[in-house]
């Protein structure tokens, strides 16, 4: 049997709510399919430190966000770059950017 989830869409407003309650910006960069799109979301803070993180599956069935991209950047092109790769590979994406200290705290809030 499938168990009920929340749509893309909901996942990425419940966000961006967090993000703003808690004095921070966010944005949808690039929205993906409404009800199943993978979501990436962009961490920086004041613009600076790009961190890229995405749901993995688990072992057991759920779904942890993981950082997948932690390395450190000599221009912002080269992430644009993975960025529009994954696009390409998966059209339903959707892209969020956060800017807020401890971004990942919030994204933990949000849920599976």
């Amino acid at each position: 049997m499938i168990e009920p989830r929340l749509s893309a869409e909901m996942k990425v407003q419940s966000l961006l709510r967090l993000v703003s309650q808690a004095g921070g910006f966010a944005a949808v960069l690039r929205r993906g399919d409404r009800i199943s799109g993978s979501i990436l979301i962009q961490c920086v803070e004041k613009g600076e430190n790009p961190r890229v993180l995405e749901q993995m599956p688990t072992l057991t069935g759920s779904a942890n966000w993981q950082q997948i991209w932690p390395q450190a950047i000599e221009t912002k092109q080269i992430l644009d770059d993975y960025i529009a790769r994954r696009v390409k590979f998966d059209p339903d994406l959707w892209l969020v950017e956060l800017d807020i200290p401890d971004a990942e705290r919030l994204i933990a809030l949000m849920g599976q």
